[in-house]
């Protein structure tokens, strides 16, 4: 008996090329955003979020905000990115911690990068901190007179990090001297970006505020990409990394206001 909406095979079979294209798409890139996926194949957004929506439910990639992420494709835990690059990661909380003076405020984002700055924070005095990291005010309450304050939200127990609307809403009310903000990835375009929808809304509440705004990101955060885009960018005044860039992300670097400093040049 025939069924209203029913179309019968052939149909299906093109949802599961359709499905089998998106799994492609994904698996070469890592992510992918709807509009993307929209503009390749040629059928609605609607349709792409209902594929998605479908290779999810089957643990075939992870939905995210907007796009897709292949399961193999997610920001690693804490430990194992503390193990990637430190020594460049510690050269620039070097470069990064020689801004700071006595009595600075700061606003400190959560990572391994931003950890590395604070160690080198660790002899300034009277310091008085906002941060969403438990790493970093571990390290730097209790000591030296400082005060350091420490957000709410959700707590990311692999990350040591708290993020959501009650870690925007808390750090909305300072306007510190620095804020410090890592990158989990940045595109050539050149954007920064983030694998969460909380994450990104915090950095992009980070970068709007604070007089002197700061991006710190290793050399291997380039040229990758995450589902969700960190507004503010062209608002940041210093990138700090730890060797020299070359090619497409030198020239999107180029397009910025913000001042490039090389942490092996210092």
């Amino acid at each position: 008996m025939a069924r209203c909406g029913s179309t019968g095979g052939p149909e299906t079979m093109l949802a599961e090329e359709r499905r089998a294209r998106i799994l492609e798409f994904v698996n070469e890139r890592g992510s992918v955003s709807v509009s993307d996926l929209h503009r390749r194949l040629k059928v609605s957004q609607e349709t792409i979020r209902r594929d998605i929506t479908k290779l999810a439910q089957e643990s075939r990639l992870r939905k995210t905000h907007g796009g897709a992420l292949a399961l193999d494709h997610s920001e690693p835990v804490f430990d194992e990115r503390m193990a990637v690059n430190i020594e460049g990661k510690r050269a620039i909380g070097r470069i990064a911690a020689e801004m700071v003076t006595d009595d600075s405020t700061l606003l400190i984002d959560s990572g391994t990068t931003t950890l590395c700055l604070a160690e080198n924070l660790l002899e300034r005095r009277r310091l008085t901190v906002y941060t969403n990291d438990i790493h970093i005010a571990q390290r730097l309450a209790g000591r030296n007179d400082n005060k350091v304050y420490l957000t709410g939200g959700e707590v990311l127990a692999s990350e040591g990090a708290l993020v959501g609307r009650d870690a925007t809403a808390m750090l909305a009310n300072y306007y510190p001297d620095f804020v410090f903000v890592g990158a989990a990835a940045f595109a050539t375009q050149p954007f920064l970006m983030d694998y969460t929808r909380d994450a990104a809304e915090l950095r992009s509440q980070m970068l709007s505020q604070g007089r002197t705004k700061v991006v710190l990101v290793d050399h291997t955060k380039f040229g990758r990409t995450a589902p969700v885009k960190v507004g503010g960018l062209e608002d940041v005044d210093i990138i700090i990394t730890d060797i020299a860039l070359k090619g497409d992300i030198k020239d999107g670097l180029a397009k910025l206001n913000a001042e490039i400093l090389i942490a092996e040049d210092v």
